[in-house]
């Protein structure tokens, strides 16, 4: 019988998971697991849980928000490889980016399943200087409405485009004046807005195509805006990221890298899988090959 820990955010989605805590044991113990609960007791608790738990057990499952699995994803690359189990994900937070994709079933209990059974495989996950993110790591407009408003705003990157069409005045918008260096050469320009990811969505909506992102590759993605000078760059700006059509032409850029080195003269606040990451005049993001496995779907 495997010994499986289950730890899970009673908070995130509306408390979603309490209601149905008893049909996901459940669903562990049917798939031949000893399980474990631990409820998070506040932010960096899932870490600490992981970090110091998880070495006893076979399979971790989280349930949360995003923010959980990061949590418990930054918790494990505390351990040596070795000693880091397979990771099961039940999504129960308000956007669950990551989860679209991993091609998890709709309902909990099914969830609960393949989490407790499933195959897992190895993903890439992000750093920035001694930093993990497990999907993406964010600077500019609108960036900081993640980690300083409630729970039920976190959606706003997924809000870029909306946001941009309602800007009333383009000298308003904040532009960094930033160098990217990648595997392909370096570019350079004013942008309001860079994300550096390993999903295929964000805040819901904003990403890459779907056929253009792979878990394991040992790329990241890079999706910067440029601040629009005219009415006429600004509607190019939102034409491309609703159609997901990123070209220097259009003043979006997308680029795919093993690692990116952003410098900026002054100090540029990211946030890693919509929490606070620091302020950087350099950044240096990599991305980290294979250390995690993740259970998926078919």
């Amino acid at each position: 019988m495997e010994k499986l820990l289950f730890i899970y955010n009673p908070h995130a989605g509306r408390g979603q998971v309490r209601g149905k805590l008893g049909g996901i044991l459940n669903a562990f113990t049917k798939a031949g697991c000893l399980v474990t609960v631990y409820p998070t007791q506040g932010p960096g608790d899932a870490s600490r849980a992981a970090r110091e738990l998880a070495p006893q057990f076979d399979r971790v499952a989280c349930s949360g928000g995003d923010g959980t699995l990061h949590e418990v994803v930054a918790g494990l690359m505390e351990l040596p490889e070795g000693s880091r189990p397979p990771v099961g994900y039940l999504p129960a937070g308000t956007t669950n980016d990551y989860a679209r994709n991993l091609n998890l079933p709709k309902r909990m209990e099914e969830m609960a399943a393949l989490a407790a059974s499933g195959e897992p495989r190895s993903v890439d996950i992000g750093r920035l200087g001694e930093s993990w993110f497990i999907y993406v790591a964010a600077f500019g407009l609108f960036t900081d409405v993640a980690y300083n408003t409630p729970q039920q705003f976190k959606n706003a990157f997924g809000h870029l485009a909306y946001v941009l069409k309602g800007a009333s005045e383009l000298g308003s918008l904040k532009g960094y004046p930033l160098r990217v260096e990648h595997d392909g050469g370096a570019l350079e320009g004013e942008y309001l807005y860079g994300m550096v990811s390993n999903t295929v969505s964000v805040g819901g909506i904003l990403g890459l195509p779907s056929d253009e992102v792979v878990l394991d590759d040992g790329l990241l993605e890079l999706v910067l805006v440029e601040k629009p000078k005219t009415v006429a760059q600004l509607n190019s700006v939102i034409l491309a990221l609703a159609k997901q059509e990123y070209t220097a032409e259009s003043g979006v850029v997308g680029l795919h890298s093993s690692r990116y080195r952003i410098t900026c003269e002054e100090a540029v606040p990211f946030t890693l899988d919509g929490e606070f990451g620091g302020e950087h005049t350099e950044a240096e993001i990599a991305a980290v090959n294979t250390p995690v496995r993740i259970v998926c779907g078919d």
